[in-house]
């Protein structure tokens, strides 16, 4: 009896002594300074909507500490050892990097855990995280991509951080039949098809006079706010790109797409399109934007040039010609000369520019695997891929981290390859192959 007792006082003792210890590690606080003395890392643990700009209260701080890195607590259950550690190692991050979180304490806690598995040995918390608005940092235009929450406070009639400022609407956008649409979708969005926007032989957009009556038959002005979503993100990017070639002021994407919306457990609805009015008079002439839509002599004109970038938007198999990425798609290899701006691992997927949750990465992250390949924000840069989507999801991506000369190679890869005199390269090549 004895025994035992003495056996449970040392586990109580034990106990006791790593609580203190986890305690005392807990209490451990740096400043922004401290931090950065130490040439340690801040790592902000709330979803990237917060992360980007979007403030977590009306009249909130807006943005993320300087250089500080997103790994949101939302993420961790859809981020496996393997997927935690290259991310580690993508940061440059090691055992014995100092890090200091912030957040709430649910998401620092979690966050906190998981770093610690992954064997971080100094983590710690940012004592004066988000007290110095000025400080902060901030995509220039993180309006352009909204989140759930904001989105349901809009249709709730809720005083929202930019809101829109006339009318809106909200259009599901996706390829064909509604079909997943009429299961499911965001409470009072229109569906679009991107038919209606894009056409054979080469799914290039449609003349500007369809994009003109589309325009009209979905009841949208120059000054519509159109706040569009897709169960593919490029789907509804697509949509959202030609619209702001033909002259929509103010369109905005629903960073992540469906799955952010599914995930935000937010009410859904079932059945077929709301009836619109249509609006014969979009308000001005279209295209508005053309410079925001090359076509392939000007898509020539951007290669080999150190002032602008012509950016394949292409997995690596695609980019070195070992396939072509469609079945449609006969022809391999790459526009000679482009540079290689990255994709996902096949002509569907766009892993490279999404985090975990399929929200946009870090603006810096992206700007920095860009400017490996010398694609920089103060050149004229034009994104292709295949037919389209894929270009149009990374031009938002620009357009939101304040990229000023933008825009899309309509015809890509498709086009290009179909006139046999283009120049075409092929097998593995590096950044200067395009200089």
């Amino acid at each position: 009896m004895k025994r035992v007792s003495q056996m449970t006082a040392l586990a109580l003792a034990l106990g006791l002594a790593c609580a203190s210890s986890q305690a005392a590690e807990m209490s451990q606080a740096l400043t922004l300074q401290q931090l950065q003395q130490k040439q340690g890392a801040a790592i902000d643990t709330r979803q990237s909507a917060f992360y980007n700009g979007w403030p977590q209260s009306l009249n909130g701080p807006s943005g993320h500490e300087p250089s500080a890195l997103n790994l949101s607590a939302n993420w961790l259950d859809k981020m496996n050892d393997e997927q935690l550690t290259a991310w580690l190692q993508t940061h440059q991050l090691n055992a014995d990097t100092p890090v200091a979180l912030y957040g709430n304490e649910t998401d620092m806690q979690a966050v906190k855990s998981r770093l610690r598995k992954a064997g971080l040995h100094q983590i710690s918390t940012l004592s004066d995280a988000l007290q110095q608005p000025s400080r902060l940092q901030r995509l220039p235009h993180f309006e352009q991509l909204v989140y759930p929450q904001w989105l349901h406070d809009l249709q709730q009639q809720k005083s929202v951080t930019a809101k829109p400022a006339g009318d809106w609407k909200v259009l599901e956008a996706g390829w064909g039949a509604p079909k997943f649409y009429l299961m499911s979708h965001i409470p009072g969005a229109s569906y679009i098809d991107t038919n209606e926007v894009e056409s054979e032989p080469l799914w290039n957009k449609v003349s500007d006079a369809q994009l003109k009556a589309m325009l009209a038959k979905h009841g949208i002005r120059h000054d519509t706010t159109v706040v569009l979503y897709g169960r593919d993100v490029y789907a509804a990017a697509r949509v959202a790109q030609i619209m702001l070639y033909a002259g929509v002021k103010d369109v905005r994407l629903l960073d992540g797409g469906w799955q952010s919306w599914s995930d935000s457990g937010l009410p859904v609805e079932r059945g077929t399109p709301p009836k619109v009015k249509a609006e014969p008079d979009f308000g001005v002439t279209i295209p508005a934007q053309p410079q925001l839509m090359l076509n392939m002599e000007q898509a020539r004109a951007l290669l080999h040039r150190q002032d602008a970038s012509l950016v394949s938007i292409r997995s690596w198999p695609e980019f070195i010609g070992t396939t072509s990425g469609y079945n449609y798609i006969k022809p391999k290899g790459e526009i000679a000369g482009a540079r290689w701006g990255h994709a996902g691992s096949d002509s569907t997927h766009m892993e490279d520019f999404h985090n975990p949750d399929g929200t946009m990465r870090s603006a810096d992250d992206i700007a920095a695997m860009w400017k490996q390949w010398n694609i920089l924000p103060d050149q004229q840069v034009s994104f292709y891929c295949g037919t389209g989507w894929r270009a149009s999801e990374t031009f938002i991506y620009a357009r939101a981290m304040g990229w000023k000369n933008v825009s899309v190679y309509d015809g890509g890869w498709y086009e290009w390859s179909s006139f046999p005199k283009n120049p075409v390269a092929s097998g593995e090549r590096g950044p200067d192959s395009s200089n």
